[in-house]
C-alpha cells in the first residue's frame, strides 16, 4: 500500500515525528489504530441502540409525549 500526502500534510506529520522523537511511519500507525478503534465503538453503540430502542419504543414513545 502506498500512502500519498499532500505536501502540507506531509511537512507537518515530518514536524511532529521530529517533535515526538517518532518516526512519521509510527504516528501514521498509531492514527490509523485509533481511527479504527472508534469506528468499531461507533458501530457496537449503533447497534446497541438500534437494539434498545426496539426492546423499549414504547416507553420511549411515551416519553416523547
Amino acid at each position: 500500500m502506498n500512502l500519498r500526502l499532500r505536501e502540507d500534510q506531509q511537512e507537518a506529520l515530518r514536524v511532529r515525528a521530529e517533535e515526538e522523537g517518532r518516526s512519521m511511519h509510527a504516528i501514521v500507525l498509531q492514527a490509523i489504530d485509533r481511527y479504527l478503534e472508534q469506528e468499531a465503538d461507533r458501530t457496537s453503540v449503533r447497534r446497541l441502540g438500534a437494539k434498545y430502542a426496539a426492546a423499549h419504543a414504547d416507553l420511549l414513545r411515551r416519553l416523547g409525549e
